[in-house]
Formats: structure tokens, C-alpha cells, sequence
């Protein structure tokens, strides 16, 4: 089995090759070597071996020393060309020209070995989850870090996560991980960052978290119009009853036209109030106005003045539950909206409303809800967050035409998923090298 040393980027390009059939890894160690960064692997072709190489020295073109350069080690194979000294004297040769030069890996394979075992160890991060490839990519490109994952699409058992956070440097969670202070104390003294891949925090212990000095990233901003784009889908699904009628195609009540059947409420001439005009809030607002709405009411802490792109009135939030025709809620989770809608909140409402929650499933109080639905003190309802997630199936919830439930998708676009896992991998080697971190949150 031949030797190579490979920098970060051929390492990473390696990883990329699935058309070339190989098996690899790494020799005797995990440590990069001190001198120049390079890996040892042990490689095994199962196709041509010149064929890998001429690919290797084609993405190294001479004087890039950035992009990726390939050494073998053990001059006896294919790997190494017409350059490189005989095999019994098993030197170390540049397969390409580097503006950086490479002599001090001009050694024997036992002082090879030697430099490996005094070299730094590569940090060792945790994913709880498998993450799309645009940020699993950058991980294997950065070589900085060992990952290793729960290899799963489903949450990852508390168990396994104290087991798999154990000596970490970084952790890379999702907004379904529980991090507390027991996870912390599993991590141990080494954990350096934590970046979620959500734009929510409220799965994290931010009071512990800051008492032990850890840096904490997240990714608002990419999931804005992606969840924008859900919540106004989901409003227009439920106040037009869309799941009710396309049920009643499949279950033939679809019959002749009736002149009031599946009647629901319309955008023009409304009201809408919006509760928490925050990023997601002002673009939720931008995309209902073309449709006609007449007033626009927004509830919250303080006066936005860029509330005056979409004419925006700031209201008491009475004011805004008790004029509105669609309520939309996008407000973050704090202890003061923990529970906000509740049975007094919903009393207020008009009978006709239409009320739509995209942001935490705390914010209400789903016993109230139920009540509110099925009383018809309000009209319909549409959520995309609930507590708990999942949502039970038998949960009295699910049994109503009027509440449309979806599974927490608000950001589940191809292009936005592929974002958000990039900016968490690059806050978390961010929080690893000491360096700025494109979304790092203030805790």
C-alpha cells in the first residue's frame, strides 16, 4: 500500500473524487506534520493509480502552492514520477513545482514518523446531525479539524450526544439539540465554539454558555425569505382552505359548484398584523402588501422606521389582536412572548381572523388555540412550529379542517439549507482558529 502526503486541499479533492475508485487512510496518524501541514495516507487504488496522480498534478498547477500539492512517500509505485531519486533511498519528492518550497520534507520515513509524533493534533468537532455538503466541504477543506458525526438524519440520541461531544473543540448543532450545562460539562475544558445552524437560540444555554467563555455562532439573515416565503404560503393555504379542498378531490366530494362550499377569507382590503417586525416580519410584510392589503399594523418593542417601506403602523398589541384580519406571528422566543397567545389574546380577536405562526411553537398556547378553533371564537389557524416537534399524530390539533399544521419547513429550500450549512462550518472554524466569525452571537 503506497504513501502519500497530502496538503488540506488535495486531501479535500480526494475526498471529492467519486468517480476514481479509491480507498484510503490515514498512516499510523492523525496529526498533520508541523513542517508544512501535509497529512499522511495510506491509499489503495482500485483503478489506475496514473490516472489519480495526473489528476493531482493537473489541479496543482506550478507555482500555486494554495490550491493543493501532492509528495510521495515511498518512491516504489506509480505515484511518484520520472523527478523523483530511486527507491532505496525512499525520499520525499514534489509531484509539482511549489512557490513554497518543501525540503523539509526531504526525510526518511522514520523521520517522518518522528515529526508526526511531535506534530499538533487536528481539533476534534461533533456534528449531531448530517448537514448538506456545502458545509461538510468546507470542514474537509479547512484541515483544522477531525470530524465526526451523528451519520443520521434523525436527532441524535442524548446519549450518544454526551457521548460523541466528549473532548471536543467544537460542536455543530441543530435547533432540535438540548445544549445545557450537562452537554458542557461532557464537552469538557476544550470546547472552544458551538454554531448552530438555525437562526434560533433558545435550544441553548446562552447564561452557561457565557460563563465558560464559549463563542457561540448561528445563521439569521440566509433563512429570511426562504421562511418569508413559507409563512405567506402557509397564510394563503389556510384562510383559502387549499389542504380542505384538495382532500375533497381525492375523497370525491368534489361535486357540482356550490356558491358558498370551501369559502375562505381574502387579502384585499384587509388588515394584517404582524407581530415582531424584525427581519423575517418586514419580509413577510414586503410580500403581503402587493396583494392588496390595506393596513398594515405591527406590534413590538420599539417603532421600526423602516416600517415605512410597507406603511407601517406601530400599535399596541391589543390594538393590533383586535383590528386585525390575519395575524401573523415572527416574533423571537423570550420570556416575555413564552406563552404570549393565549386565551386572553385570542378572545380579542375577530371572529373572521386568520391566525399564522412561523416563529417558535412556546409562543402559544396550543390548549387555547384548540379552544379558540373549535368554538369558533376564530377562524382558522396555520402553524409551522409547534410544541413539541413533532407534534403528536393524535394531538386534538390535527383533527380540525380549520388548522393547518406543517413540520417546521420555513427554511427548506434546496439553496437556503446549502447557506446556512456553509456559514455554520465557516463560524465554527472561526471559533476554533481564534478568528472572526461571519454570524457570531453576542452572549
Amino acid at each position: 500500500m503506497p504513501t502519500l502526503l497530502v496538503d488540506n486541499k488535495a486531501w479535500a479533492w480526494l475526498n471529492s473524487l467519486e468517480r476514481w475508485r479509491w480507498m484510503g487512510s490515514y498512516a499510523g496518524s492523525t496529526e498533520p506534520l508541523h513542517s508544512a501541514g501535509m497529512f499522511p495516507l495510506n491509499l489503495r487504488l482500485l483503478a489506475g493509480s496514473d490516472k489519480l496522480r495526473r489528476f493531482l498534478i493537473r489541479k496543482c498547477p506550478a507555482g500555486r502552492a494554495t490550491t493543493g500539492c501532492v509528495v510521495a512517500c515511498s518512491a516504489t509505485d506509480s505515484f511518484s514520477d520520472s523527478r523523483t531519486e530511486s527507491a532505496d533511498k525512499r525520499c520525499v519528492e514534489p509531484l509539482v513545482n511549489c512557490d513554497r518550497p518543501l525540503k523539509s520534507l526531504q526525510r526518511t520515513p522514520a523521520q517522518l514518523r518522528g515529526g508526526m509524533q511531535t506534530a499538533a493534533r487536528l481539533m476534534k468537532v461533533y456534528l449531531t446531525r448530517r448537514i448538506p455538503q456545502e458545509g461538510m466541504k468546507i470542514l474537509s477543506a479547512a484541515g483544522v479539524c477531525e470530524v465526526s458525526l451523528w451519520d443520521s438524519d434523525e436527532p441524535v440520541p442524548r446519549a450518544e450526544l454526551l457521548r460523541g461531544v466528549q473532548g471536543a473543540h467544537g460542536l455543530l448543532c441543530l435547533l432540535s439539540d438540548k445544549i445545557d450545562a450537562e452537554v458542557l460539562d461532557a464537552a469538557g475544558p476544550n470546547l472552544k465554539v458551538i454554531s448552530t445552524l438555525s437562526v434560533g437560540f433558545d435550544h441553548l444555554a446562552l447564561d452557561e454558555i457565557k460563563k465558560r467563555g464559549i463563542r457561540v455562532g448561528y445563521t439569521p439573515d440566509v433563512l429570511t425569505d426562504a421562511t418569508a416565503e413559507l409563512t405567506v404560503a402557509l397564510l394563503l393555504a389556510t384562510a383559502r382552505r387549499l389542504p380542505e379542498g384538495v382532500e375533497e378531490v381525492k375523497n370525491g366530494g368534489w361535486s357540482s359548484w356550490k356558491p358558498l362550499w370551501l369559502c375562505g377569507y381574502g387579502l384585499s382590503g384587509s388588515t394584517v398584523g404582524v407581530i415582531g417586525l424584525g427581519r423575517i416580519g418586514m419580509a413577510i410584510a414586503r410580500r403581503l402588501m402587493p396583494f392588496g392589503v390595506k393596513r398594515l399594523l405591527y406590534s413590538g418593542r420599539t417603532a421600526k422606521a423602516y416600517a415605512a417601506e410597507v406603511n407601517g403602523e406601530f400599535v399596541p398589541l391589543d390594538t393590533l389582536v383586535s383590528e386585525s384580519d390575519f395575524i401573523v406571528v415572527s416574533c423571537s422566543l423570550t420570556p416575555e412572548t413564552q406563552g404570549l397567545c393565549d386565551k386572553v389574546f385570542f378572545s380579542k380577536m375577530k371572529n373572521t381572523a386568520v391566525f399564522v405562526n412561523s416563529s417558535r411553537g412556546s409562543v402559544v398556547n396550543q390548549e387555547d388555540l384548540y379552544d379558540a378553533l373549535t368554538s369558533g371564537q376564530i377562524a382558522a389557524a396555520g402553524l409551522d412550529v409547534t410544541t413539541p416537534e413533532p407534534l403528536p399524530t393524535n394531538h386534538p390539533l390535527l383533527t380540525l379542517k380549520n388548522c393547518v399544521v406543517l413540520p417546521h419547513i420555513g427554511s427548506a429550500t434546496y439553496s437556503t439549507r446549502g447557506v446556512m450549512a456553509a456559514l455554520s462550518a465557516n463560524n465554527l472554524l472561526g471559533g476554533l482558529q481564534g478568528t472572526d466569525m461571519p454570524s457570531e452571537l453576542t452572549v
